[in-house]
């Protein structure tokens, strides 16, 4: 009788495991992206270098839609400023239409304290929604695949 029991708990760990993976699988970064964005972001990577780090941010844009390349991209901050990104890469299959696109900004840790916004075509979609700073070590790196960062599971 015992062994019944404990079969049963081992399904229900099983099955409780299974729903939380599929959770984090097919999870959106963001739950209801600005649609004048024309992007959605996919996942932001941090890297410490030392004192400062390196925001990578990854997006699609959404299908049917295409990025308007005269329009700035700028991460807003918290404290209002407006930064552009040390470097930008633009991706397709087809070479006249972008896809992808992967950001990459220098933060220094009071500025990647607050909530970070970023501002591209005519929207805006939250890369960062919390406060607080990674822990990381330098040359150490995290991937969020949420704009909560201070989640549990921010995989």
């Amino acid at each position: 009788m015992k062994r019944r029991y404990f079969r049963y708990f081992l399904w229900l760990c099983l099955l409780a495991s299974a729903v939380l993976a599929g959770w984090a699988w097919f999870r959106p970064y963001a739950w209801q992206p600005d649609s004048a964005a024309r992007c959605r972001i996919s996942e932001t990577l941090i890297t410490r270098d030392l004192t400062y780090f390196w925001v990578n941010v990854h997006l699609k844009v959404n299908p049917g839609m295409t990025h308007d390349l005269e329009k700035p991209i700028r991460l807003k901050t918290a404290s209002g400023a407006m930064l552009e990104s040390a470097d930008t890469t633009f991706a397709g299959t087809d070479p006249s239409k972008t896809t992808e696109i992967w950001l990459k900004f220098w933060l220094e840790p009071a500025t990647l304290a607050g909530p970070l916004t970023l501002q591209i075509n005519d929207g805006s979609l939250s890369v960062k929604a919390t406060h607080g700073i990674p822990d990381l070590k330098p040359a150490d790196y995290r991937n969020y695949t949420s704009n909560h960062w201070d989640l549990w599971l921010g995989f």
